[in-house]
């Protein structure tokens, strides 16, 4: 008998992974969030920062609970690849925040998608990348990335994260958000 709990265990383990629960982001994160998105212009107001952040770390929170996220990442990625999960790799976060940033218009910023290791099947990595409205440069920006530590939001400013080397993939983005 005990042998068969275990094989159930074991089969429930492997097929569904350690889920991740959706909670709120504390306080001390989205402030410090806004705070960091304030760095990036001196035009940029605290309210706007802060309307951001929270919007951010809400939208985060939807999509653990959209994406049935599992962790760590790379177990979720193999669920998705192997069809018992239908989204939430790295990409799947980068495009649904992208994408849900751009409909809000955002007066002072801007929003980029950024790849690592791009084509390396095992070692591509996506984030958004937020700007100063205006600013061309993908080095001048604040990393967003949910994926990495499974739904829980890295954030940075570009040249303080050294896991990746980022690079602009305009060619993603769509057209009509350009």
């Amino acid at each position: 008998m005990h042998r068969h709990f275990f094989k159930y265990f074991f089969l429930l383990f492997l097929f569904l992974g350690c889920s991740v629960k959706s909670i709120p982001a504390p306080q001390s994160q989205v402030e410090k969030l806004t705070l960091l998105l304030q760095t990036l212009d001196n035009s940029i107001s605290y309210k706007e920062s802060r309307v951001l952040a929270k919007d951010i770390f809400k939208q985060i929170e939807k999509l653990t609970k959209k994406f049935e996220l599992t962790s760590p990442p790379l177990w979720h990625n193999f669920l998705v690849n192997i069809g018992f999960r239908n989204k939430g790799l790295c990409y799947h976060w980068s495009d649904a925040l992208y994408l849900h940033l751009h409909q809000k218009r955002y007066r002072d910023f801007s929003f980029y998608l950024v790849g690592s290791n791009i084509g390396d099947y095992f070692l591509e990595h996506n984030a958004l990348l937020v700007v100063a409205k205006g600013t061309e440069s993908v080095h001048d920006g604040i990393v967003i990335d949910p994926w990495r530590d499974s739904g829980k939001l890295y954030f940075s400013k570009i040249e303080e994260d050294k896991k990746y080397l980022w690079k602009h993939r305009k060619a993603r983005e769509p057209s009509f958000y350009r």
